[in-house]
């Protein structure tokens, strides 16, 4: 399975002159794809066994890892030496790593992960001559969805159009690994179909998602509090990936009944706002909970979980409390409203 990052890559020869690698990224699983993906192409799974030597830095010596570098290969062309979280064990180790960059193994492969790589450093200036930098970033929200198109095609032969991947991200959020996973689930789910349609997202991701942040929001609108927050538990209970996922749930969901709000009061049909914005399962109730709403108010919620959004990836706030605050936030102004409308 191939994993696609970016890259800035820096080497002087191809594949097989590449002596070390140094793969660098705060991204603890796009660090770890694009280590596997490395190793896919250095050695077979079947040379594995004698021709790998896998180990945390924290657990290893400078010593021993150059001893492995140097050890012969057995039933393979080359050895194969990969040292994860490896920032720590570089600083301790910078005299000799860089005595072996300027003369290293030939049948050796050394991998490095680290969280960051200082380009100025004498290693790093060696390591252009010998080996190669890969930086491993996540994304810009523009760029994702033709990342998920390329990764759809590359690791499982499968056609993504834009709107299907632009779906997938409102559903799922914008982490990358996990957008991947979605995809490889989506792979199974479609079998022999070439095409992962919108209709294969909503049916596998997003319907329960979606049925789910529908029900929180009937409670927010009926200013029912103790509902909300029981239903939203319930949702989080019920998908373990939700607490990751929901706010981009609510998020699809006021935002398809934004644009729904104007199309109406534009004066389109109903059928062609539902057939338009892929309105399906119980319209009834996704129309009802217009009727009780203002455009005002929409764009008002969709503010507040664009700040709660920006919260919970700034490690400001946890997912969890923080959208619970936020219901709680909303059913309490729907109540004030009732109240402040019944006193009128």
């Amino acid at each position: 399975m191939k994993h696609i990052v970016n890259r800035d890559s820096h080497s002087t020869g191809c594949l097989a002159a590449e002596l070390i690698y140094v793969i660098a990224g705060k991204d603890d699983s796009l660090v770890s794809s694009q280590c596997q993906e490395l190793l896919d192409r250095l050695l077979e799974p079947s040379q594995r066994a004698m021709g790998l030597f896998d180990a945390e830095a924290a657990s290893v010596s400078a010593s021993d890892v150059l001893d492995e570098l140097r050890t012969a290969p057995f039933l393979t062309d080359k050895r194969v030496v990969r040292i994860k979280g490896a920032g720590d064990f570089i600083s301790r180790n910078r005299p000799l790593l860089e005595k072996y960059f300027d003369n290293p193994c030939p049948t050796g492969r050394l991998i490095l992960t680290v969280t960051s790589w200082d380009a100025r450093t004498k290693l790093a200036k060696k390591l252009t001559k010998i080996g190669k930098l890969i930086s491993v970033t996540q994304p810009k929200p523009w760029e994702l969805p033709q990342r998920l198109i390329r990764y759809a095609n590359d690791a499982h032969d499968k056609r993504l159009g834009r709107d299907t991947a632009e779906l997938l991200i409102e559903l799922t959020g914008d982490e990358l690994t996990r957008l991947y996973s979605e995809i490889d689930k989506l792979a199974l789910f479609t079998d022999t179909e070439k095409v992962i349609t919108p209709k294969h997202v909503e049916s596998l991701i997003g319907h329960n998602r979606l049925f789910n942040a529908f029900a929180v929001i009937d409670a927010i609108i009926a200013g029912n509090t103790g509902a909300t927050v029981e239903r939203l538990r319930g949702m989080i209970a019920q998908d373990k990936s939700a607490e990751y996922t929901i706010v981009g749930a609510f998020a699809f969901h006021f935002r398809r009944m934004f644009n729904a709000k104007v199309l109406l009061e534009k004066g389109t049909r109903r059928g062609e706002v539902e057939k338009r914005l892929r309105i399906w399962g119980n319209a009834d109730g996704f129309f009802a909970q217009l009727q009780k709403m203002s455009l005002k108010q929409i764009g008002g919620y969709l503010q507040q979980l664009a700040e709660t959004d920006y919260g919970i990836k700034t490690g400001q706030t946890q997912a969890r409390v923080a959208m619970e605050q936020l219901v709680l936030k909303l059913a309490a102004r729907t109540t004030t409203s009732k109240n402040a409308a019944r006193s009128m």
